[in-house]
């Protein structure tokens, strides 16, 4: 195939990175994985940069011993490739809302170089940054170079993610499936449960925003009987996809942005990449607009469904690590939560399994040491198991202890209970 514009190496290309620059890595579906693979043989000659990222998807050669001298990762949100090198000290995690990230950007994490994932050239000459907006328009707004990864297998997206051809420094082509994740596959008969009790909460007209992972899906697997849904979410799955084509989803009670899904970024398989290949009913647009509490309130009947690790008895929600090892991050959950709070109508839900896979409580009388609290106490309004809701907004520290021993495993009330005695005197 010949291609009209000027490709060059991925040696070529990556020659202009330097040691010491900061270089942003598009995440997600999007994450440029031939041009990091490229990039892990110039080691030797680099020393000093740092990565920053989020969510980076499938093997990630430089997160592993030996390249830490040359590349050290700082990432904003910390997903399955690099969590073993944050655990060991050899990649370091930022904590920040997902909507703080492109100000950081501009400010405090200002960009050398730009390694991104983009859509073939239209004939006028533009690119999309495909699957994931998100923080990646401010970080090619911002950085000095910009290295693309043109890839025919990228959908071509509507909204904030158009760049055009003469804005990059150098352009690779490279034709490689992006990664896939299937979060339906492995919903459990618990899971099915919480996603009819949170579709219980859901009113005709709501607009949803649905984060990451399996309760999300079961989520969406339960409102087949509702009508005139809409999403303004910071992502999605495919879940959404029969929900959209049997217009259950339809965007039409929105007050921004009606008819149209809004959303940052976009992760499932290549079912879902088809379909938003070229779906002008789909708008990915800047994260910093997306998830903005002040945009988000904007429309009624928000419905913000968000997961947690583990849940105190009052309240507390944590959402990014298991005790000192830090399993992901604060993303966009708070960004959401608040939104949905301040939208008229709206329900700010953190839905999570009543126990983890080793049958331990995930409702506990305190967060384990060195756990981060991603929801404060003073945030949180609905907290769904499959045992049921409770509703915490205007609750007391005794009457949220109650509530949330009632929704836990019928098999920990007993000592949940007892070790809240001497705490509240509740029983």
């Amino acid at each position: 195939m010949v291609h009209p514009f000027n490709y060059t190496t991925a040696h070529e290309a990556l020659n202009l990175i330097q040691s010491g620059h900061r270089i942003f890595v598009h995440g997600s579906a999007c994450t440029p994985l031939f041009l990091l693979r490229e990039l892990a043989k110039h080691k030797d000659r680099l020393i000093g940069t740092e990565i920053i990222s989020i969510t980076l998807q499938g093997e990630i050669e430089l997160a592993n011993r030996g390249y830490e001298k040359a590349f050290h990762i700082n990432s904003l949100f910390v997903s399955a490739p690099i969590r073993q090198a944050v655990a060991e000290g050899r990649a370091d995690f930022i904590p920040a809302f997902l909507s703080d990230i492109p100000d950081m950007m501009r400010t405090v994490l200002p960009m050398d170089v730009a390694l991104i994932q983009v859509s073939l050239p239209d004939i006028h000459g533009y690119c999309t940054l495909g699957t994931s907006v998100d923080i990646a328009r401010t970080a090619v707004n911002c950085a000095k170079i910009i290295i693309a990864q043109v890839n025919p297998q990228m959908p071509r997206t509507h909204g904030d993610g158009m760049i055009h051809t003469d804005r990059f420094t150098a352009m690779v082509f490279h034709d490689e499936a992006l990664p896939e994740v299937d979060y339906a596959k492995n919903i459990t008969t618990e899971e099915i449960k919480i996603g009819a009790n949170v579709a219980a909460l859901i009113e005709d007209g709501s607009t949803l925003q649905v984060g990451i992972g399996a309760i999300p899906d079961a989520v969406l697997q339960s409102l087949y009987g509702h009508k005139n849904l809409g999403m303004h979410t910071e992502m999605f799955s495919d879940g959404v996809i029969d929900l959209f084509e049997k217009d259950i989803i339809n965007n039409s009670k929105k007050k921004i942005h009606p008819n149209k899904l809004v959303t940052s970024f976009a992760l499932g398989t290549k079912k879902l990449y088809n379909y938003i290949n070229d779906n002008p009913a789909i708008a990915f647009l800047d994260i910093d607009y997306v998830n903005d509490p002040h945009v988000i309130r904007r429309n009624p009947k928000v419905i913000a469904i968000n997961s947690a690790v583990e849940v105190d008895i009052t309240g507390q929600i944590c959402a990014d690590s298991i005790g000192v090892y830090q399993f992901s991050g604060i993303g966009g959950q708070m960004d959401f939560m608040r939104g949905a709070a301040l939208s008229e109508g709206g329900k700010p839900i953190i839905a999570l399994n009543s126990r983890t896979n080793k049958g331990k409580s995930k409702i506990v009388p305190y967060l384990q040491e060195g756990a981060g609290v991603v929801t404060t106490r003073g945030h949180v309004h609905y907290i769904v198991t499959e045992y049921g809701v409770a509703y915490m907004y205007g609750k007391n520290l005794r009457q949220r202890a109650k509530l949330l021993i009632d929704i836990a495993h019928p098999d920990d009330r007993e000592l949940l209970s007892k070790q809240c005695f001497d705490r509240f005197k509740l029983f």
